[in-house]
């Protein structure tokens, strides 16, 4: 696996800091936090902030049961504390004074930065001004590196064959929970990393008209579309997937909707590349489904960004004027919901190369039947 520089990534962060007046960058446990340092923290009861400033840094303010996590790393300097929270604000204020930050605006990810942080580093610093950090997170995380590719390519691999492993269950009769559960233990027997990107979606007949359906005691039977939309994490990276099948012969209807819902994936797969705007993948499958005369029915966007979160810039939509570039991953996932009938998506995981696209799903994606 090739080795990821996180001296460099926080290095790029920090010239884009000193060119934007920053004075620092905080952090709390998640995606950017691996992102730039490797180490993995989950949201708890302790308070973990990475922080760092445009010319200084970065520090980890962490529990002292988290330091062995460092052992490996000289990158970091460690502002560790103890279990009584009376202590958290003088290690926030002293971590503060090593980065000599006592005023200037302060970068933060407004959906990642809780309460119990945010009023922690306020406490500890006079004249700090929070400002949402989201767009410079986002474009040092959208292109993805080599290593980072390759993770993303490994856990669609996993995914693709813990579904094929699955099939074999998928019967009339047999229940979406049931399938659901199947596809899980497929996933963990076929490599994927325990946090899953999401619980498996497995909707069928007038379920599957919910494009976030959740699996349920319903049985499948003959004339169903059955959904399934499922991925794998991979050194933690996402895939994201989507077929749908036939649940035995199924009417004109599902077959009509789910050939418009493959034509607009074959349309936004081939509309991508370096330069093109995510709005003009969103129209080119939009469009394949307008023709069909379906265009009501296609209610959510075409597709996200795929990395460290499944859900994560670039975001494919109609609004969005921003530029695909080299290295980015993104799905395309059109569907069709037909109310109390059926529903079709079909998705597929989409990274731009120095001339083009390459679609890094291989799964089939024709009508096949099941049961």
């Amino acid at each position: 696996m090739e080795k990821i520089n996180h001296a460099g990534r926080i290095a790029r962060l920090q010239e884009k800091m000193a060119a934007t007046g920053l004075a620092a960058v905080a952090l709390n446990a998640g995606p950017s936090l691996y992102h730039l340092s490797g180490l993995h923290f989950h949201l708890m009861e302790r308070p973990v902030v990475l922080l760092i400033g445009p010319a200084k840094g970065p520090l980890l303010i962490l529990p002292e049961l988290e330091m062995a996590k460092l052992a490996d790393t000289t990158l970091l300097t460690p502002f560790p504390y103890g279990e009584n929270p009376a202590d958290w604000p003088a290690v926030f204020a002293g971590a503060l004074d090593w980065l000599a930050l006592s005023g200037g605006r302060v970068a933060v990810e407004p959906r990642q930065m809780r309460l119990l942080e945010y009023n922690l580093l306020r406490s500890a610093g006079s004249g700090l001004e929070f400002v949402d950090g989201s767009e410079l997170i986002a474009a040092l995380r959208a292109s993805k590196d080599g290593a980072e590719v390759a993770a993303i390519r490994r856990a669609v691999q996993i995914a693709e064959e813990a579904l094929t492993a699955t099939l074999p269950l998928v019967k009339i009769g047999v229940s979406e929970q049931d399938i659901a559960a199947e596809l899980h233990l497929q996933l963990l027997r076929n490599g994927s990393e325990s946090n899953l990107p999401f619980a498996p979606i497995v909707s069928a007949g007038p379920n599957a008209a919910n494009p976030h359906a959740r699996p349920s005691a319903r049985r499948l039977v003959a004339g169903d579309l059955l959904v399934i939309d499922w991925g794998a994490s991979h050194n933690g990276y996402a895939s994201d997937l989507t077929r749908t099948f036939a649940v035995g012969r199924v009417d004109a209807e599902a077959v009509a909707i789910h050939q418009a819902v493959l034509a607009a994936n074959r349309a936004g797969r081939a509309a991508g590349g370096p330069g093109v705007a995510c709005a003009a993948v969103d129209g080119a499958a939009r469009q394949a489904i307008e023709a069909a005369g379906y265009g009501s029915f296609f209610t959510h966007r075409t597709g996200h960004g795929l990395g460290l979160e499944c859900h994560e810039d670039p975001y494919i939509r109609a609004d969005n004027q921003q530029r695909l570039a080299p290295g980015m991953v993104y799905t395309v996932e059109p569907g069709i919901y037909l109310a109390g009938r059926n529903g079709v998506r079909i998705e597929d995981d989409v990274l731009v190369t120095a001339d083009g696209t390459e679609t890094l799903s291989k799964l089939a994606r024709g009508l096949v039947m099941v049961g």
